[in-house]
C-alpha cells in the first residue's frame, strides 16, 4: 500500500515495498535523468545508458534516498550498474528496515 506526499512527490510504504513498487519509484526519478525520447528499462547501465558521472550517481542516489526515506550504504555502490541492480537493492534495505 503507499500513500503519496502530493507536495514533496514522497511515497511512504505502510508496509514492506515490494520489488515492482521500488522499480515503479526508481523510473519516476530516473526519468528526468533520461535523454528526450530514450526509454528506460531493467537493463539502462546507470552510467552507460544515461550518460551519468560518478557525482551524478551519488546525487541521484541522495535523490532515492530521499524519495524513499531510506539510507543506502555506500558499500553496495560496486554492485549497481542497471536499473534492475538498483531496484534489487533497494528492496533489500527496505525489506531489512522493517
Amino acid at each position: 500500500m503507499l500513500h503519496g506526499d502530493v507536495a514533496g512527490s514522497r511515497v511512504v510504504f505502510c508496509e514492506m515495498p515490494s520489488q515492482q513498487e521500488i522499480l515503479v519509484q526508481v523510473y519516476q526519478v530516473l526519468k528526468p535523468h533520461a535523454n528526450e525520447g530514450q526509454s528506460l528499462t531493467d537493463e539502462t547501465e546507470l552510467m552507460g545508458d544515461l550518460n551519468l558521472d560518478s557525482v551524478q550517481v551519488l546525487e541521484l542516489l541522495m535523490d532515492i534516498e530521499d524519495h524513499l526515506d531510506i539510507s543506502i550504504p555506500l558499500n553496495t555502490l560496486p554492485d549497481i550498474h542497471t536499473i534492475k541492480d538498483l531496484a534489487e537493492e533497494l528492496h533489500k534495505i527496505t525489506s531489512s528496515v522493517s
